[in-house]
């Protein structure tokens, strides 16, 4: 089955220097944004509930099963 590019993604976040916003091991949502992506960032739903850009370089995607993205979605 293939994803829509609208359907939510999902970060592990690996790295978090100078970002205070960012935990090391937890996951984060992201929002698709090729324009940025080419530069090397990525637009992340981060610890103060707004989206901002990061080096792609923080984080590893992960697939998660459709229930935990929807009690993850439902959460925020």
């Amino acid at each position: 089955m293939t994803r829509r590019k609208s359907e939510p993604r999902f970060v592990i976040c690996i790295r978090n220097e100078d970002c205070e916003d960012l935990e090391p091991r937890k996951v984060y949502q992201i929002l698709a944004d090729e324009a940025v992506a080419e530069d090397g960032y990525m637009r992340v739903i981060d610890e103060s509930g707004e989206d901002y850009l990061y080096p792609q370089d923080y984080f590893v995607p992960i697939e998660l099963p459709q229930v935990a993205e929807k009690a993850l979605l439902s959460a925020a």
